[in-house]
């Protein structure tokens, strides 16, 4: 076989001959204004075919015991809560639903508030905004910001994520914005291939997720909060429910109070530890609340605050560091908009709260019903528009 890996310049001069080793290979500083030679390498025969078939069912083998390993943890097959998950309802009020009820708010709102429950009551089954761990405040701005959007919109309250303006997922609305015709391609390729049959498939089953909460060595000095694992279950339009191993695995439940218990035990961030920084950071989050809402009541939309049960640990410490005279009260007044707060409601309360931040599934569907009663006897001007 004729090599290129020799070749002469312009002038007829011969360059030296390469090696098959490479040994004698000179570079492009060696010589200057000709280009590298490439060389060329037979494949080598090999039983391709068996490899490839020896290496899928390797994939096979592997794929399915992950799989089998996650159903014997209780995990089942559901939806992703990914970004783009989010956006394709997102998309929704800029399709032309932007006549419809719009649920935002943080985890709270999107475990306990049943769409199924609050479609039958209300005739209209209303599009699931809520993001998890990530405050409400950002998804208020968007939705005052869009035109297209007239309907109604409750707002869950999750005090120590709206008044501190965390925002864990906050990245939702600039993907919303920004997402690429192949980003949409891949997740509906995901909704169709992969989400309806593999229970591995959830942010906490992800092998790199599995890694870094192994039981490593912690720096000196250094505190160790450990992530918040699997909560909910999500259906293909983000109607989320609490995952049923934190009512039935008490092991499991206390893993998931101890994780709260961390966050509540931890010194607070720089940006609020005195009682000055977060009181500024309380206002600063309380007037981009009443600017959205002005934005939003001057083109006729309904806003509703809903702050959802809490208990145990969880609601000593909002009520600690997050006292409902210092952030709620202010809110109500400030925005001028009706809130409901589960602790001024006797059927609201009394709920199974299995790790005190959301309510079990049949809770949930209870309370989603009581909500609504209450929003038809006390709010009719929030109802759906038929």
């Amino acid at each position: 076989m004729h090599s290129s890996t020799s070749s002469s310049d312009s002038s007829g001069s011969a360059l030296p001959q390469i090696s098959s080793s490479g040994a004698d290979r000179l570079t492009a500083a060696d010589r200057p204004g000709v280009a590298q030679p490439v060389p060329e390498r037979d494949v080598p025969a090999r039983p391709w075919r068996p490899i490839f078939l020896v290496a899928l069912v390797l994939f096979a083998l592997l794929m399915a015991g992950w799989e089998m390993y996650w159903r014997a943890f209780g995990a089942t097959p559901g939806y992703y809560n990914s970004n783009a998950e989010w956006a394709q309802q997102r998309r929704r009020i800029d399709a032309g639903e932007g006549g419809k009820t719009v649920l935002i708010g943080s985890s709270r709102v999107l475990f306990d508030v049943e769409l199924p429950i609050w479609a039958k009551a209300a005739g209209e089954r209303p599009i699931q905004l809520a993001i998890e761990g990530t405050s409400a405040v950002i998804l208020l701005e968007d939705l005052a910001a869009d035109p297209n959007f007239s309907g109604h919109l409750l707002v869950g309250v999750a005090s120590d994520l709206f008044f501190s303006g965390f925002s864990y997922r906050g990245d939702v609305v600039p993907y919303f914005r920004k997402e690429t015709p192949s980003q949409r391609v891949g997740n509906t390729l995901s909704r169709a291939l992969v989400e309806p049959y593999f229970a591995f498939y959830d942010f906490d089953f992800a092998l790199a997720a599995v890694v870094k909460r192994q039981a490593w060595p912690r720096r000196p000095g250094i505190p160790g909060i450990d992530p918040v694992r699997k909560l909910m279950e999500q259906d293909a339009d983000r109607n989320t429910h609490i995952w049923s191993k934190l009512e039935t695995d008490p092991a499991y439940r206390e893993l998931a109070r101890s994780i709260w218990a961390q966050r509540f035990d931890a010194p607070p961030p720089p940006s609020i530890d005195t009682p000055e920084k977060l009181q500024k950071v309380i206002d600063t989050q309380i007037q981009r609340a009443v600017d959205a809402v002005a934005k939003l009541r001057a083109r006729g939309v309904q806003v509703l605050f809903v702050r959802p049960p809490t208990g145990g640990r969880y609601l000593e410490f909002d009520n600690k560091v997050f006292p409902r005279a210092k952030t709620w009260d202010v809110l109500l007044a400030r925005t001028g908009a009706p809130g409901i707060h589960f602790e001024d409601y006797p059927e609201l309360q009394g709920f199974d709260l299995p790790e005190w931040s959301h309510l079990a599934h049949a809770d949930a569907d209870r309370f989603t019903e009581a909500l609504y009663r209450i929003i038809e006897r006390d709010y009719p001007q929030f109802q759906a528009r038929h």
